[in-house]
């Protein structure tokens, strides 16, 4: 990411625990640094497990900002809709907005999938 990006994005994610971890703010601005430094490297070594693993850890964390704070659902999908998924490449925005999804049934099994909630009702 660009700098000015970079500094908007990361602004915005660590407002987002101002809110509601105080107390963790400061540290999760810190770890924001290390992590686009260990992207960067990953990128460099075409490490794309490393760089998805660093991913599915943020998402993680803002899983659990959410639980801690749900109240904070619709900031953090502004902060996805107007800084984040901007800032991506053409090509990481276009995964990140893109969803594929496969099953496979056989015999008298059931497949359910749900790019949201799912809701079945026993017949």
């Amino acid at each position: 990411m660009a700098t000015d990006t970079w500094q908007h994005a990361r602004t915005a994610v660590v407002d987002l625990w101002r809110r509601a971890l105080p107390r963790r703010a400061d540290t999760i601005e810190a770890e924001l640094v290390e992590v686009r430094e260990e992207v960067r490297l990953a990128r460099q070594a075409g490490d794309e497990d490393a760089e998805q693993g660093l991913a599915e850890d943020w998402q993680r964390r803002l899983m659990r900002l959410l639980r801690e704070d749900p109240d904070l659902a619709a900031e953090l999908q502004r902060v996805l809709d107007d800084v984040l998924v901007p800032s991506l490449s053409a090509s990481d925005e276009e995964r990140v907005r893109s969803i594929v999804m496969n099953a496979t049934a056989s015999g008298n099994s059931r497949v359910y999938q749900a790019a949201r909630d799912i809701h079945v009702a026993e017949s």
